[in-house]
């Protein structure tokens, strides 16, 4: 009741291609001020291997540019630095995601250890730019079996959805906790005439 959500997840993109479309997705307005938070979240495609997967591959070097790149279109049209949360990409369970290659006939397409790399240079921009970082990569592997977060060794399964959100509210509660509420507690809302609370009537 404080704030919208507004999300752009793209299937299959990498940074190159959302560096292009970002402008399209937030532009320079007078809402800037009242942005609370942006996520960028990328490098598990961009990370795949070249040779097994030339489309999606973006080079190590060129993805850590384009995620500056994507943080400083953002200060450019008024959105801080301290509101921009940068997100590594998670680890890989490549048994996992080989039975899914070798599915579709192909070969495994990724590495955890080149995931690992991107993840680094993730963290790197962060700290070079003064963003916010989850490191999901590092994180979930805390935990040595991490295979619940994933549900074919790539994308997040329910338990990994909700142990990046977990990640992410310790960035995002301080920055939402002095918002007022523009709508009220449900159990203060009046049963009778509910216009009167909800609209103010």
């Amino acid at each position: 009741r404080k704030c919208d959500v507004v999300n752009r997840g793209f299937s299959g993109y990498n940074t190159r291609w959302a560096k292009v479309i970002l402008p399209r997705l937030i532009g320079k307005s007078a809402s800037a001020e009242s942005t609370v938070a942006v996520t960028i979240f990328f490098g598990a495609n961009d990370s795949a291997l070249k040779d097994l997967n030339p489309k999606q591959h973006i080079p190590l070097e060129e993805y850590a540019a384009n995620l500056k790149s994507m943080v400083q279109y953002l200060k450019s049209v008024d959105i801080t630095e301290d509101r921009i949360i940068l997100i590594t990409p998670p680890p890989l369970q490549e048994s996992a995601w080989e039975k899914e290659c070798l599915a579709k006939g192909d070969k495994l397409n990724r590495r955890n250890s080149t995931t690992g790399e991107y993840a680094k240079a993730c963290v790197q921009v962060a700290r070079d730019c003064g963003t916010g970082v989850v490191d999901l990569w590092t994180m979930m592997q805390k935990n040595q079996d991490f295979s619940c977060y994933l549900s074919d060794g790539l994308h997040l399964s329910p338990e990994g959805n909700n142990f990046l959100v977990a990640q992410l509210w310790e960035c995002l509660e301080k920055k939402v906790s002095a918002l007022p509420f523009l709508l009220p507690y449900w159990r203060d809302v009046d049963a009778v005439t509910p216009e009167v609370s909800l609209l103010g009537e």
